[in-house]
């Protein structure tokens, strides 16, 4: 296909779903409205069933856990639930490595005041140039407790590169802060071999999935991570965030509790109520995600990449293991459809005679997400994003909550650089349509 652009028909016969199918079961794409959602790294449509989670949590459990009557209980069951999917989700050994809260930046923060706490010998914390500032800034702080940084930097191609860690790793390490995959330019971390060498120096590594969740299969086992942190509305759930953590170290750091707390995961991280409701369409989203695999063949088509094997479940159940495995080959479906439209998308840019930042080169497509940053010519992005709004076509300007890329790039932070960012329900007519107004806009700016 290179060369040539991908056709709806081209498109139906390549793609491992019905995506009319999935379009249908999310509201805000049928609307009536002729409005397309390109700016989904700041936050996905829901499905109707988690629509429909939160109505029935608000009608009829809306009340304080931990009480003796029915519907207190069914709260306490429905977060419970959530814990267990997102458990499921990530791939974590037991749903008590699982905690609920607000957003991953609130959670960033917590583990870093427990992390600050831990800082003797081993006082230096890795950060990278790349990350979005909340997985920095939250680090940086540190600095009045002692802690040292190193930055592992990224290179010209847009990626970080393990070999560069492995130079700024030593037995003074604690920790390596990273990304899973960049919320600006869509590249993927080689985070495994992060871990490893992080590992390897007696260090531990956190990683930074919010980007990355909706796009791929989060497998805290495989990545061989220790702390874990992602935000469920980019992942088709209302606004909330989620943290995973090997269990025997969430029980050893020093973190905030109100005395009635035991000092055991995942209480001691959860501080204060979050938003029951919202954790309830969490877990309906990871269901909707099952309910997308369990539709797929078993076997992936010629051409299609063999699906990972799932392994055990959270609590180590043949339910659990059922489970994991719809969601692989969900998320593996996902990422395959993805690349598609990647493609698509990365010949529209390069058509119109953007600048694309990171990884640009179609051979790549595998080391990112469907998100790209570009500026097209002399044009102001804000003259880019409102033209494109204009056309009913929601995308992104400004320095994506990543000012130190931005500078890394040559770019003022302050203009930045134009955003646009598609998931599984996106489709290459849209691509098509986002192109024509690209086109006009650089032909008459």
């Amino acid at each position: 296909m290179t060369g040539s652009y991908v056709t709806a028909d081209v498109e139906a016969k390549l793609m491992p779903f019905s995506i009319s199918a999935v379009r249908s079961s999310f509201p805000a794409l049928n609307a009536g409205e002729e409005f397309i959602f390109f700016d989904n790294a700041a936050g996905a449509q829901i499905p109707q069933v988690v629509f429909d989670a939160v109505n029935r949590h608000l009608l009829e459990c809306n009340v304080q856990r931990g009480g003796r009557y029915g519907k207190s209980m069914e709260v306490d069951a429905s977060i419970e639930r959530a814990r267990e999917s997102v458990a499921v989700l990530v791939h974590a050994r037991h749903a008590s490595e699982i905690a609920f809260g607000m957003n991953a930046t609130s959670f960033i923060r917590l583990m870093s005041l427990a992390i600050g706490q831990t800082l003797a010998e081993r006082n230096e914390i890795v950060v990278t140039d790349m990350d979005h500032e909340a997985n920095i800034a939250t680090w940086l702080a540190l600095a009045k407790d002692g802690a040292k940084f190193l930055w592992w930097k990224m290179r010209e191609d847009g990626n970080l590169h393990a070999e560069d860690l492995k130079a700024l790793l030593s037995k003074r390490t604690r920790l390596v802060a990273c990304t899973v995959a960049t919320n600006a330019l869509g590249s993927i971390v080689d985070v495994t071999e992060a871990g490893r060498l992080a590992h390897e120096a007696g260090a531990e590594i956190f990683l930074d999935c919010v980007h990355y969740g909706p796009h791929g299969t989060i497998d805290v086992q495989a990545f061989d991570c220790d702390y874990l942190v992602c935000s469920g509305y980019k992942i088709f759930s209302p606004h909330m965030g989620f943290l995973w953590g090997r269990r025997e170290l969430l029980k050893n750091l020093p973190t905030f509790r109100e005395d009635f707390i035991p000092d055991e995961p995942p209480g001691k991280i959860e501080a204060g109520t979050f938003i029951y409701e919202n954790v309830a369409g969490m877990d309906a989203a990871v269901r909707y995600l099952e309910t997308l695999g369990a539709a797929l063949p078993a076997e992936t088509k010629p051409g299609e990449t063999k699906l990972d094997s799932a392994g055990s479940g959270s609590a180590g159940s043949s339910s659990a293991s059922s489970r994991r495995n719809s969601l692989v080959k969900s998320m593996n479906a996902i990422a395959a459809y993805e690349r598609l439209l990647a493609l698509e998308l990365l010949r529209v840019l390069k058509e119109a005679g953007a600048t694309i930042y990171g990884i640009h080169d179609e051979d790549r497509l595998r080391e990112r997400v469907p998100t790209f940053c570009f500026n097209l010519g002399e044009i102001e992005p804000a003259v880019v994003t409102t033209t494109l709004a204009k056309a009913g076509i929601g995308i992104r300007d400004g320095h994506m909550y990543a000012p130190r890329l931005m500078r890394k790039l040559g770019l003022d932070p302050e203009r930045g650089a134009v955003r646009v960012s598609l998931v599984h329900y996106n489709t290459v007519e849209e691509i098509h349509r986002f192109r024509n107004v690209l086109l006009d806009l650089k032909r008459h700016g």
